[in-house]
């Protein structure tokens, strides 16, 4: 039997996000992780950002094994399970259940094996590796660690973590673990390293409770709180503020639904069934007596809180007196969509609590005090960071340096780099390829690169350019679109059907008062793919153009 464990992380190196690496040993495998990014706005039409896998295509998985439930680490799932064989899911009793949730959507559910990993259990072995979980305090239940033992070492995988004493559900970080693990000997760490250049510790999740509850009982306007929808806690802690200022609460937004539904059903969250109500039901009622708990905290552009602050939202809207809370940090890139989302929110009468002035948000990682404790308690021989752009991860390495890890010992890798740990120590030997891959609501692996997507489909089906001029100095009035094709043939009636349908959606953004970019371009373009497909069964590519005048 092979003494090597070769370790390649595939994404979530020099970046944040698409967590995902890869275990090795005499043949057989594991993935750690299966987490995708969001587009940024270079990304023209991409839905979603995944790490190229196809270095995994060649050989099944035994496993694919989950540390917690966070998009950047089980988004890419789906994708996987379809371009490769797994034997099964292994995950913590709340991250399985998202997981589930996602897989039946992707119709997987039924051919995906899923098992339940206990953290206060004995472990459980999967072929030549010996694994067992460790509870972690993050912004997310059932937050695990994972300990990985083969012939070649042992290695900690800690996931993201943050040593909380005061967790909103009791349960924090062992510490006895760790430091007993450390005990064993830990070979090899691949440690978080997203809050590594920041001094001190991170503050405890229940601060943000006690913020909420200092701030709210003064409001007498309506209260919407923004968050990621996976911060069952920080929600949880919003709605028992709520309760207690006799609000009743609704839950806008797709994803905020869901997680708070599975959240319910499990036991992670106790809010009264007659607590919660409709959207609809919230805006008949009379301010004081409304929370809104909703997703849009990045300003994503779809998202129920920009949505609100544009006057595009179907159900909820914003009035002057109303207060909003948003209860997350920008994801480096999404800085300036929040300040727009907060400019507009501002305009229309609503006080924005972010966390610039307010105590409503701590972080979920651990700074660099509490990596300082992690490393003490378990002394590992090696360390390898991981999770964080490359400067968060040359951050943590001194962090190690200083912690008395010996230079041959800190290895500083990338997505790609392949890492061999045996008896006699650890070192980088080879790299693979591990870009990315690019999804666009088609299918992944249709736009492995944009630009060629971007030519397939013009030499297919053509363009169709809407160019549409918003009139800022006149309160945004909106002209007529214009329409221009190229490639898509010479068929005057549907493009006269198109050039109707341009202008009446014109019209209708026109009416609610809409001019902000993004929104009349999703807007835009969607009403006229709809039309084109209905009409041709094809596909051009559209581009909205908006111009402001």
């Amino acid at each position: 039997m092979s003494d090597t464990l070769r370790i390649i992380p595939l994404g979530g190196l020099g970046e944040v996000g698409k967590n995902m690496t890869l275990y090795e040993f005499d043949g057989q495998r594991i993935l750690i992780d299966a987490g995708l990014a969001f587009p940024r706005d270079e990304h023209l039409g991409v839905d979603l950002v995944l790490p190229d896998f196809s270095y995994l295509e060649d050989r099944p998985l035994l496993a694919i094994v989950l540390t917690h439930g966070h998009e950047d680490h089980v988004g890419a799932l789906p994708y996987v399970l379809r371009e490769v064989e797994v034997g099964e899911v292994l995950a913590t009793k709340l991250t399985l259940a998202m997981v589930k949730s996602k897989l039946d959507e992707h119709k997987l559910g039924a051919s995906t094996k899923l098992r339940e990993a206990d953290p206060d259990g004995e472990g459980v072995q999967i072929g030549p590796f010996k694994l067992e979980f460790i509870r972690m305090a993050h912004s997310i239940p059932d937050c695990v660690a994972i300990v990985i033992e083969t012939p070649a070492g042992r290695v900690l995988h800690t996931g993201d973590w943050k040593l909380d004493h005061t967790p909103v559900d009791g349960l924090k970080t062992d510490v006895g673990k760790l430091a007993s693990m450390g005990n064993r000997g830990v070979d090899l760490m691949l440690g978080d390293s997203t809050n590594a250049e920041r001094p001190g510790m991170t503050g405890s999740e229940r601060l943000v409770g006690e913020a909420f509850r200092q701030l709210i009982p003064m409001r007498t306007g309506r209260i919407l709180v923004a968050s990621f929808a996976s911060n069952i806690h920080r929600m949880q802690q919003a709605a028992e503020v709520a309760i207690a200022n006799n609000r009743k609460i609704a839950l806008v937004g797709r994803s905020m639904r869901k997680n708070m539904g599975i959240a319910r059903n499990l036991g992670y969250v106790d809010i009264p069934e007659g607590s919660i109500i409709s959207p609809k039901e919230a805006m008949d009622l009379p301010p004081n007596e409304v929370m809104i708990l909703c997703t849009g905290s990045q300003g994503e552009p779809m998202s129920a809180l920009t949505r609100i602050a544009y006057g595009d939202h179907q159900n909820v809207d914003v009035q002057r007196g109303d207060t909003v809370i948003i209860s997350a940090k920008p994801v480096p890139g999404n800085e300036l969509r929040v300040h727009d989302s907060i400019n507009r929110l501002s305009r229309l009468g609503a006080e924005v609590l972010h966390e610039e002035i307010a105590r409503v948000h701590v972080s979920g990682h651990a700074c660099s005090e509490e990596l300082r404790t992690l490393i003490s308690l378990v002394r590992p021989k090696a360390l390898m960071p991981i999770h964080g752009e490359y400067r968060m991860l040359a951050a943590h390495a001194k962090l190690g340096r200083d912690a008395g890890i010996p230079a041959s010992g800190i290895v500083i890798a990338e997505n790609g780099s392949v890492v061999e740990l045996t008896p006699r120590g650890v070192k980088i030997v080879d790299r693979i390829n591990a870009g990315v891959t690019f999804v666009d609501g088609l299918g992944v692996g249709d736009v492995q690169d944009v630009a060629l997507r971007d030519r397939r489909r013009l030499s297919e089906d053509g363009v169709l350019i809407v160019v549409t001029t918003v009139s800022i100095s006149d309160g945004g009035e909106i002209a007529p679109p214009e329409l221009i094709a190229r490639g898509f043939g010479d068929n005057e009636e549907l493009l006269d059907e198109l050039r109707d349908e341009a202008d009446r959606v014109a019209d209708e953004l026109a009416e609610d008062g809409i001019t902000e970019i993004k929104l009349l371009q999703e807007h835009m373009h969607d009403a006229i793919a709809k039309l084109v497909y209905d009409r041709t069964r094809r596909r051009p590519m559209i581009l909205p153009v908006v111009i402001e005048v």
